[in-house]
């Protein structure tokens, strides 16, 4: 007891009617990544975090309406916001709650939609697209806890490959397809001379539909042995570092040729310039197509029209089904892999060329799709009949 009171009268005493010098600013009961409007504090409670002050939490109306714009993709964000809408109205019928969603309400949700998937309705991949977004969706602290519902989507797909379920895939539109497609543009017009360089070009370096959606002039220089083309922006681009090769022209698909005719067509219709996109939607006469009501892609044809346009070339070329497979605007990817894969190109050049990373294997997993089953088995090395004896 005397060493306590000792302790105290040592202290350094402040008189009453004097501030203390060096007094705590007033702390809040938040966090560093809480965001409040002008003039709006959280509440405040002594000793909490750092000293922030009323301009920490500030973000001027120039900041808000930067942060306001999207920062996905937008087929990217139409599904996931599509995802999302269907699971807020199970919710809303099962009278949970969605956002922050309980652990509980996430796994009978991924349950709901393995018996519908079992039904028919979804395969084991498309839910695990759907919880996969739904979880993102999700606040980050308050995210639900997976792993009950993914570890019945993986028995699900065992149980679903073991009954013959197989993954939609489009097909491989290998190079003489390709070439009967090419024959179906009528390069007499406006839209033939289109559809014939995208094929082609898609081909070559092949492209996904969005991203040749997205090329602009400047992205693009023709030569007479070939072309320089830089896909600024791509799927598996996440520091949008951007992708420059040369595509080589060939007799076959003359890439060149091709390029200069649509190129000059840009320019006849009021289409051409540096910073303007390279496909553009057109009238049924071939002329530039008005684009006023377009917000969000402008002047840029948009995805889901080049797959249009590759579905009805291969209609019309009598493909539309190639290997039991749906020929879509992704067979301008797995075609030309699976040709390069038979001329024995390296993984790593394919890689490079798809703008796959570069140490993913789907270039040979996913995307080889050889049409001529059988050719390369193994088995047909040994002998008929086998070796004879001695």
């Amino acid at each position: 007891m005397t060493e306590l009171v000792e302790q105290v009268l040592d202290a350094e005493l402040v008189p009453l009617d004097e501030p203390a010098v060096g007094t705590a600013p007033v702390q809040y009961q938040t966090d560093q990544h809480t965001v409040r409007w002008l003039k709006q504090l959280p509440d405040a409670q002594e000793g909490v975090f750092p000293g922030w002050t009323e301009e920490d939490f500030r973000l001027s109306p120039e900041d808000m309406e930067e942060l306001d714009k999207p920062d996905l993709a937008e087929n990217t964000i139409y599904n996931r916001d599509r995802t999302v809408a269907a699971f807020v109205a199970w919710c809303a019928s099962q009278n949970r709650t969605a956002w922050p969603c309980h652990t509980k309400t996430y796994t009978a949700y991924g349950l709901h939609l393995i018996r519908r998937g079992k039904a028919g309705e979804f395969v084991p991949d498309t839910v695990r697209q759907y919880m996969s977004r739904i979880y993102q969706w999700q606040p980050e602290k308050m995210r639900p806890d997976p792993t009950r519902v993914r570890g019945k989507i993986r028995m699900w797909r065992k149980e679903w490959a073991a009954a013959g379920g197989e993954v939609r895939r489009s097909a491989a539109l290998t190079i003489p397809y390709l070439m009967k497609c090419l024959e179906q543009c009528d390069e007499s017009t406006n839209i033939g001379i289109r559809d014939a360089f995208s094929l082609a070009l898609a081909y070559h370096n092949l492209h996904r539909r969005s991203e040749l959606t997205d090329f602009l002039e400047t992205h693009i220089k023709i030569m007479n042995s070939g072309l320089l083309v830089t896909t600024a922006t791509s799927k598996t681009d996440k520091n949008s570092k951007g992708s420059t090769e040369f595509l080589k022209d060939r007799p076959d698909t003359q890439l060149v040729r091709r390029a200069r005719a649509w190129f000059a067509v840009r320019e006849k219709i009021g289409a051409g310039g540096p910073r303007r996109p390279v496909f553009v939607a057109l009238t049924v006469k071939g002329n530039l197509a008005p684009r006023k009501l377009a917000t969000k892609r402008g002047e840029h044809l948009k995805p889901g029209a080049i797959n249009d346009r590759v579905q009805v070339l291969a209609d019309r070329a009598g493909v539309p089904y190639i290997a039991g497979k749906k020929v879509t605007a992704h067979s301008l990817r797995a075609g030309p892999n699976t040709d390069m894969i038979q001329a024995g190109v390296p993984l790593a050049e394919r890689n490079r060329r798809g703008r796959w990373s570069p140490e993913a294997t789907t270039a040979d997993t996913v995307y080889d799709r050889p049409h001529n089953e059988g050719k390369s088995d193994p088995m047909a090395k040994v002998p008929v009949g086998g070796y004879p004896e001695g």
